[in-house]
């Protein structure tokens, strides 16, 4: 299980355990009034096992806790959708994922991105993005909707120019040399990057490989506004809502940011990386 997962579980089992302690009930005698077996109470509590609607409405009627009912099964359903398997997401193809994720970048005012080896989706020329989704479609083996999968990317690329919103982009190095499709894909590629450190609303910055770091690398990640995280596993897609979590996803970024140049600097680096592309 995802440690991010495994703490949003916890963090409702916590719930339900302060729930049971208050009606001044122990484990044992909770679950001989629910019908449950003795072992059950421990697991939901530690978040071993995921709670049902059901047995979130037995535990607080009989913890005499009605009122916690409504909030605690939307926590667990929420704890539920974080995890998200792509296989699960992407069964009809990978149109219906990219248009499920518009509705969050519509509402985002802010937007953190960092991505160690790929060029962030918003940023994609279609080219770039049908050499990626030719990948995905391949990899997961799903069915082929790539057209209608890469005009769904793109058109999402319309917050990028409507509404009053920010993007702070820090990408390493390397997402500007991994090398997607043709070296004339990468060089139109590297053109789009070029041509989006122009627009005002979007910060654009680079970690050069040979930085000091005031952090580690990880895996990337996308931050919407202070309400939620998201980042990409192999096999999901985690949604991250707890506060306390966000926040030190916002402080790593932080600290990436401190080892990443932007400007002439940052320019220098794509430029270097496009010059370096074997085009005849």
């Amino acid at each position: 299980m995802p440690r991010q997962l495994e703490h949003a579980r916890e963090a409702l089992g916590g719930r339900l355990r302060e729930i049971r302690k208050d009606a001044a009930l122990s484990g044992r005698q909770l679950a001989a009034l629910a019908g449950w077996h003795f072992t059950k109470v421990s697991k939901l509590e530690n978040g071993k096992q995921h709670p049902s609607d059901d047995d979130i409405r037995a535990w607080c009627a009989h913890c005499d806790a009605p009122g916690e009912i409504t909030d605690l099964i939307a926590s667990a359903r929420s704890v539920e959708s974080m995890y998200i398997e792509w296989r699960r997401q992407m069964k009809f193809g990978l149109k219906r994922p990219q248009q499920a994720r518009t509705p969050a970048y519509e509402r985002a005012r802010l937007f953190r991105i960092y991505e160690p080896g790929l060029i962030p989706g918003l940023f994609q020329t279609a080219e770039y993005a049908t050499a990626i989704m030719t990948k995905v479609i391949d990899f997961y083996d799903i069915p082929d909707d790539l057209d209608q999968a890469v005009a769904a990317r793109l058109e999402r690329q319309r917050v990028l120019y409507s509404g009053d919103r920010r993007f702070l982009v820090v990408l390493e190095e390397q997402a500007l040399r991994t090398r997607i499709g043709s070296p004339q894909v990468m060089a139109g590629q590297l053109d789009r990057l070029l041509t989006l450190m122009s627009v005002q609303r979007v910060s654009l910055s680079i970690i050069p490989s040979a930085a000091e770091r005031h952090t580690t690398t990880t895996a990337g990640f996308w931050i919407f506004d202070d309400e939620s995280a998201q980042v990409e596993t192999v096999s999901a897609e985690i949604t991250i809502t707890q506060q306390r979590e966000i926040a030190l996803y916002a402080k790593k970024f932080d600290l990436l940011s401190r080892s990443a140049v932007t400007g002439a600097a940052a320019r220098s680096l794509i430029l270097s990386a496009q010059a370096q592309l074997p085009i005849d």
